[in-house]
């Protein structure tokens, strides 16, 4: 059970937060709150929720700052590399020259320059939980006593009796591609059942790339079970609330008998069971018209983010959308990921950038053309930034001192640069930003509470936003 520590403010529908801690948070929950109401939930000098839903793009591998979001045009050429800055539709806010369609966007963007931290390279535990602790980042599968991620808290509190998923994570496993799973986005010590619904893909590098460009991974996400999506639907239960009894009785049984493992199948096999029609539905990219499809790429990226869109659509609250490497199951040289330790310039100037540009800018537009930008969060981040010195392999290598993360959606004041690096983008000169407050950010503009704490497994209390602070300047 998700607890709640013993406040006495109140939600706005008037439930204090002890007397959620009294009878359980899923009982109150379950009692006619909506996700929407527990969201605007007070907190002490934040703002009402205005982000229903978040899109996290992740840019697994360090995407580098200074060639994307703050080039540095006056420093040694061993410093600013290859590319130029170019400008924006805002003035005075200059991006990367192989961002064009983004930078028609920067009046909806919110670009901090400041992030840092000292967690480790590759370390992706800081980004989806705030948490700085190091991690083994050899790990086959991350510890259960790590923190949860934000998709995770999201899951957590949605209230019963909803069946799709709050949390679901495209387009594989974060990690998949190297045979590991990566920490951060899980449901960590509040257990497996509030990890994200992941997809899966078969990708393969595009045998004939556009001129000019290197390969681009190719693919759709899918659901992970297609057979039980496909044969087992909503339409075949003749009664759902029988289900969920026999469940219950079911959870009773192997508490008693010591078998949760069992337990977890079952449950597993009955959600598949109640949510497969609204997943399949945002899942089939064939009700998408060309254009659409056009507009976001034909790559695994482009396909990844419209599904996104569509999860959004369909009422799930939480997407994670990857961009990871695969060396382990698919090796070649020509894997676009973002660990550019060499050739980090023709890497970027040949696919990276490109694709990322093309799709960035049509999932933003999308969401905006259709409304739903204003009620929907998209924080585009990486595990860290690269070195400002360009090696001897005309690659950078693994920095976490300083580098950005962009925000655009709800709640977002566009049109704004928060941070400053130093000359060399080397280290953060001004309004230093934590990953801690990256996901505070987000929770306040989901209107969940960042005094909000869950306990760990030696029944801690911990508060969810790990000692940061809302990015003020951000917030419209």
């Amino acid at each position: 059970m998700l607890r709640v520590l013993g406040s006495p403010h109140r939600f706005c529908d008037g439930v204090t937060r002890r007397e959620a801690l009294t009878v359980g948070a899923s009982a109150v929950l379950g009692a006619g709150l909506t996700l929407p109401n527990l969201f605007a939930a007070e907190a002490r000098g934040k703002t009402n929720a205005v982000a229903k839903n978040v899109i996290v793009i992740y840019l697994h591998g360090g995407a580098p700052t200074q060639d994307m979001w703050d080039l540095k045009p006056n420093a040694p050429v061993e410093v600013r590399g290859e590319f130029k800055p170019t400008q924006t539709n805002v003035p005075g806010i200059q991006i990367c020259e192989h961002m064009p369609q983004t930078a028609k966007l920067a009046h909806k963007l919110a670009i901090v320059r400041s992030v840092n931290h000292k967690a480790g390279c590759h370390n992706t535990l800081p980004s989806f939980t705030g948490s700085e602790q190091p991690v083994d980042i050899n790990e086959l599968i991350p510890r259960d006593t790590y923190p949860p991620g934000m998709g995770a808290v999201v899951e957590s509190l949605k209230p019963t009796g909803v069946d799709l998923p709050h949390y679901v994570a495209l387009p594989t496993v974060l990690g998949w591609g190297f045979a590991i799973d990566r920490p951060g986005p899980h449901g960590g010590f509040l257990g497996k059942k509030f990890d994200p619904l992941w997809s899966t893909t078969d990708p393969k590098i595009d045998p004939k790339p556009p001129a000019g460009r290197r390969p681009m991974w190719l693919g759709t996400p899918r659901l992970a079970d297609t057979k039980l999506a496909a044969d087992m639907t909503i339409d075949r239960l003749d009664d759902r609330r029988s289900l969920l009894q026999q469940l219950d009785r079911e959870q009773h049984r192997v508490e008693v008998s010591g078998t949760p493992a069992r337990y977890d199948s079952t449950r597993q096999k009955a959600f598949g069971l109640l949510t497969a029609n609204a997943l399949k539905t945002a899942f089939d990219l064939n009700a998408e018209s060309p254009k659409v499809k056009d507009r976001y790429g034909h790559h695994l990226f482009g396909n990844s983010a419209l599904v996104a869109r569509r999860l959004i659509e369909s009422g799930v609250r939480f997407v994670d959308l990857y961009w990871d490497g695969y060396p382990n199951r698919y090796p070649t040289s020509l894997d676009p990921y973002w660990d550019t330790h060499s050739k980090n310039f023709e890497q970027l100037r040949t696919v990276n950038l490109p694709y990322l540009d093309q799709t960035y800018a049509a999932l933003l537009t999308d969401l905006d053309d259709s409304g739903l930008l204003d009620e929907t969060l998209v924080v585009m981040m990486s595990d860290m930034g690269r070195t400002p010195r360009v090696n001897g392999s005309a690659g950078r290598d693994h920095w976490t001192y300083c580098y950005s993360v962009v925000f655009a959606g709800a709640g977002i004041k566009g049109g704004t640069v928060v941070g400053q690096s130093d000359a060399h983008a080397a280290y953060v000169k001004d309004r230093p930003v934590r990953p801690a407050d990256v996901c505070t950010t987000v929770y306040q503009l989901m209107g969940i509470d960042p005094e909000l704490a869950v306990y760990d497994k030696a029944n801690r209390p911990v508060p969810i936003s790990y000692g940061g602070h809302p990015i003020r300047e951000v917030l419209a």
